[in-house]
């Protein structure tokens, strides 16, 4: 395995190398099961924050209660994202020229699986759209625009998940204080 040359990068991307690979929450991550259940977490604070936002859209009045609940839920999910990111080792956020060999064939792999995975959901809301359009009438047009963002947000992340849940095992150095 080639390692990444460090004269080439810039300090900004020894920094985020240096943050993606701190050990302070490996015990967060540490195994198969945990980084699972990291990832299982973030796809319900997302769904929630969702949610959220889905009732605030469709409600008659301003709803100004949910935005006490909406930063709780996102500060839970910026941990989360935090906690994955650190699994991978920055493996979607790190850029290229800051990853070895090993890694760039990993972030390609993770991605392929991504796309797949997201193609499917596409397909399956659209055919859901389209059954229910079929079934009333005309299509569910109010449901459009929060169908869109949701696409949307779930097309951002769906690498960052699939990253997190192929992650590897790494081997034991130290233990981990759990």
């Amino acid at each position: 395995m080639t390692t990444t040359s460090t004269s080439r990068l810039t300090r900004y991307d020894r920094a985020m190398l240096r943050l993606m690979n701190r050990g302070e929450g490996r015990a967060l991550y540490a195994t198969a099961a945990r980084r699972r259940g990291v990832v299982a977490v973030h796809v319900a604070l997302t769904l929630a924050l969702g949610g959220l936002l889905l009732y605030v859209y469709l409600a008659e009045e301003g709803q100004w209660w949910a935005v006490a609940p909406m930063a709780v839920l996102l500060l839970g999910w910026c941990v989360c994202t935090g906690v994955i990111n650190s699994a991978t080792r920055g493996l979607l956020e790190l850029r290229e020229r800051a990853l070895d060999e090993r890694q760039l064939a990993e972030r390609t792999r993770v991605q392929a699986r991504a796309h797949w995975t997201m193609t499917l959901l596409l397909l399956t809301v659209s055919v859901v759209l389209l059954v229910a359009g079929a079934v009333r009438g005309h299509a569910p047009t109010a449901y459009a625009a929060p169908v869109l963002i949701a696409v949307l947000v779930t097309h951002w992340l769906m690498p960052l998940w699939v990253a997190g849940l192929m992650a590897g095992d790494e081997p034991d150095d130290e233990p981990l204080g759990v």
